[in-house]
């Protein structure tokens, strides 16, 4: 690991963040599972034509989900350098970051029941006439 200098400037902490999801994606199936979730509900808002307030929400949804799925991973990994082997708290830790992106993610599908569940239930019952 590189060492970095105490004044980052904004472009370089912007390639660490940058680097930091690169990473996500690379090693975490359940990040880029949520990426596809995310990018396929992005699809069907489109279908849907959403209001402005109704993607707003889903936008903050699907970041909320990324983001939890992101400090998880973090959290994974400092668990891990500061205790490779287990132990029940390291494996709680784990656990409760894991749950936090749970959490997220019912949120989320909650959120998109109440948007996407009208429009799609006026498109199955028309598709059913």
């Amino acid at each position: 690991m590189e060492k970095y200098p105490k004044t980052n400037s904004f472009w370089r902490s912007l390639g660490q963040a940058y680097r930091g999801i690169k990473y996500s994606w690379k090693t975490e199936k359940h990040f880029q599972f949520h990426i596809f979730a995310g990018s396929l509900v992005l699809a069907i808002a489109w279908w849907c034509q959403l209001t402005w307030v109704e993607w707003v929400l889903i936008i903050l949804a699907i970041g909320s989900v990324i983001a939890a799925e992101v400090m998880n991973t973090a959290v994974e990994l400092v668990v891990d350098l500061v205790q490779p082997n287990f132990h029940p708290i390291a494996g709680m830790a784990k656990d409760v970051s894991a749950g936090a992106v749970l959490v997220t993610a019912l949120q989320s599908v909650v959120i998109g029941l109440f948007i996407f569940g009208p429009p799609l239930w006026r498109w199955i019952l028309h598709s059913l006439r």
